[in-house]
């Protein structure tokens, strides 16, 4: 058994050594940290110049390129699809601190197509931006532009590679020197009214709705931009003379245009025109009633009615936005299209047919061409049902004899 104070002395030797332990950790813990003291005393002084240079860095978007915030949506605006109003306007709070004057709310519902408020008087004030415009634009710019541009491209382009295989058709029978009245003075004032009008339309037309491309690189941006001014003057004061020829002429022509089961025959046959065999026909072939009924009926009034809403003269119409755009498309289209049809009328009428261009001139054509390309129409003449003068003479008729017209 030990002693008393030896257990005594053994206590209080471990009680040193638990102490000398704990000093000891503490000693490490202290070092570890002023081991890291230096470094950091050391790099403070350098602090505001680094600050500065960093902060400079990032003013500069060459060396620093701006990043994306973190919750903020790097996309267009008007991409981003519609979030409740709480949602809304945490996200608008947040941008608000993050993008001081981005206002995206705001130009998300101007770009919505609905109309807010506004103070001014005009129809449509409160739509500041109308989305289906851009619609618009991209369709005339496109569909229209491309193919309609290519359509009167290839139409007179295969009309003059069919002229250079058939030429002008002629006469196969010797003329006769009897002339017959085709046209009457007032048929031929209210055709060359409506031929001249719709040329010039056609012309400031195509200069408006294609001349950027092709114009616009040669001229200039003032010639050109003068030039499409004054040809939109030009094409809205004829539009009007233009509606009222094809008003007047639907009225003139309109009975011998009737369609008839002959016209059936012609159209089977191509009215000859490439087999070069004749087909009877009455004083207008199946050919140019189809001018007649699609292109100056169906086409001239619908340009007629949309033009007239481009000009704004349709009295107690509201003229808006989306209603001047579908005008617009649907002139645009149809123009197209009858311009592309009245290259063939034209053709026929002038190089394509011998005699046919005299007629609409001077209003006559020789019996020989009456009874070869309009047979049926001479017939009802020669047997009386038809007057072969229907208007008063002229003392001396171009190109034609002192015969009395129709006499055999």
């Amino acid at each position: 058994m030990m002693p008393m104070h030896a257990s005594g002395h053994a206590a209080r030797h471990g009680a040193r050594a638990l102490i000398a332990g704990a000093l000891a950790w503490l000693a490490m813990a202290a070092g570890g940290a002023l081991a890291q003291a230096p470094q950091q005393s050391t790099a403070a002084p350098a602090q505001p110049a680094a600050a500065a240079q960093s902060q400079a860095d990032a003013n500069n978007p060459a060396t620093h390129p701006a990043q994306p915030l973190a919750g903020i949506a790097s996309e267009n605006i008007f991409n981003v699809p519609r979030r409740d109003i709480a949602a809304e306007a945490q996200s608008q709070q947040e941008r608000t601190r993050t993008q001081p004057g981005n206002n995206a709310p705001v130009w998300r519902e101007i770009n919505s197509d609905q109309p807010h408020y506004s103070s001014l008087p005009a129809k449509e004030a409160g739509v500041l931006i109308q989305r289906t415009g851009q619609k618009w634009r991209l369709f005339r710019n496109g569909v229209i532009t491309i193919w309609g541009g290519w359509l009167i491209v290839l139409v007179p382009a295969a009309i003059l590679a069919f002229f250079a295989w058939r030429g002008t058709i002629p006469l196969k029978a010797p003329r006769t020197g009897r002339m017959i009245e085709r046209f009457t003075p007032v048929e031929r004032i209210v055709h060359w009214t409506m031929a001249i009008s719709f040329v010039i339309l056609a012309i400031s037309g195509i200069v408006i709705l294609f001349g950027k491309y092709f114009l616009l690189p040669v001229m200039g941006h003032t010639l050109f931009g003068w030039l499409t001014y004054l040809l939109k003057n030009l094409h809205n004061l004829t539009g009007p003379v233009f509606t009222m020829s094809i008003i007047v002429a639907f009225v003139i022509f309109v009975r011998d245009n009737l369609p008839s089961r002959d016209d059936l025959t012609w159209f089977a046959r191509l009215g000859g025109l490439v087999s070069g065999h004749h087909v009877p026909s009455g004083r207008f072939n199946a050919g140019e009633k189809m001018w007649f009924w699609i292109g100056l009926v169906v086409f001239g009034l619908i340009l007629s009615a949309s033009g007239w809403v481009l000009d704004m003269i349709v009295p107690g119409m509201d003229y808006y936005r989306a209603t001047m755009q579908i005008a617009n498309v649907i002139h645009a289209i149809g123009a197209v299209l009858m311009i592309a049809m009245a290259c063939g009328h034209i053709y026929m009428g002038t190089i394509g047919m011998e005699g046919a261009y005299r007629a609409m001139r001077d209003g006559y054509v020789d019996e020989a061409w009456a009874r070869e390309h309009h047979e049926l129409w001479y017939d009802d003449i020669k047997a009386g049902k038809i007057p072969a003068q229907r208007s008063t003479p002229p003392d001396e008729a171009p190109g034609r004899s002192r015969q009395r017209p129709g006499e055999v």
